[in-house]
């Protein structure tokens, strides 16, 4: 089969296209024919090396956490990996997959997994969000879209801060107001901080509201009389169904951005790190 693999740490050059023998599934695991996989930052973080101290990998590493596709006996299922759904077919534990309800195509479920799994978490579980709050989405990239949609399904009042590129996504998202510069921001009860720098809104938030940081981290995230924390995003099946029930309800909409071939893998790496991706981008085997 073809597989896209890093055989080394570096830029976008040390990912390759080599044909390598299907994976076998082991106890507890199942092979599933990947639909679609999708680019996230954090691999770019890994190839790069950054992340090697955490999650050290086995050279040549088959890249993809990312996971949509269909088992042997024709279920359509999605979850997330530590890596190898980047190729056309990658094994998984039975456990971490979710089944994809009718309705739902299956190559665009693919970017549910890391990007919708974030967003759920930063809203309900770290930001618990109730109706009649306002909550400020700092950043409308792939994770800020569900976390606008998640918390205006919530009930709140959603403030979207985002570039003039993410303006008219975080409208479509269901943003109730949309700040691109230097415009004037209301007291908020929630900031949702998803970009890679220092939160430049916290002064903003109401006396007992929260920080949430799925970027920065807590050492560096400001004090007041808020609570701050990040975290990082836990695999969990149950928040991934219950997500995929929103999506095939009508209340969440997956937007993708683009649509590649599995091959262009280290070409959008390299676009990713020169100007940025506005969007989830699709990875078709």
């Amino acid at each position: 089969m073809r597989a896209m693999r890093m055989h080394g740490y570096g830029g976008p050059e040390v990912i390759r296209l080599d044909r390598i023998e299907p994976p076998e599934p082991g106890p507890g695991e199942v092979l599933v024919r990947v639909a679609a996989t999708t680019f996230n930052p954090s691999e770019a973080g890994l190839r790069q090396g950054l992340l090697r101290s955490i999650v050290p990998l086995d050279l040549p590493y088959t890249m993809g956490l990312d996971l949509a596709g269909t088992t042997a006996e024709g279920d359509r299922v999605i979850g997330r990996l530590d890596g190898g759904a980047a190729a056309e077919h990658a094994v998984a534990p039975a456990t971490m997959l979710v089944p994809v309800p009718d309705g739902v195509p299956l190559e665009d479920a693919a970017a549910l997994p890391i990007a919708g799994l974030t967003a759920w978490q930063a809203v309900f579980e770290h930001a618990a969000v109730t109706a009649g709050q306002r909550v400020l989405v700092n950043g409308a990239g792939a994770i800020g879209r569900y976390a606008i949609q998640l918390a205006r399904h919530a009930g709140a009042h959603v403030v979207a801060v985002t570039s003039r590129r993410g303006a008219a996504a975080a409208h479509e998202s269901g943003a109730h107001r949309v700040v691109t510069g230097a415009g004037e921001i209301e007291p908020v009860d929630a900031l949702i901080h998803l970009v890679p720098a220092e939160p430049a809104h916290a002064a903003r938030i109401r006396p007992g509201g929260v920080l949430v940081s799925a970027t920065t981290p807590a050492a560096r995230l400001p004090a007041g009389p808020f609570r701050s924390l990040h975290f990082i995003v836990r695999n969990d099946t149950a928040d991934l169904a219950a997500l995929l029930a929103l999506v095939a309800a009508g209340t969440v909409r997956i937007d993708i951005a683009g649509r590649r071939p599995l091959t262009d893998l280290a070409a959008v790496h390299a676009e990713a790190e020169n100007r940025g991706l506005a969007g989830k981008t699709l990875l078709l085997p």
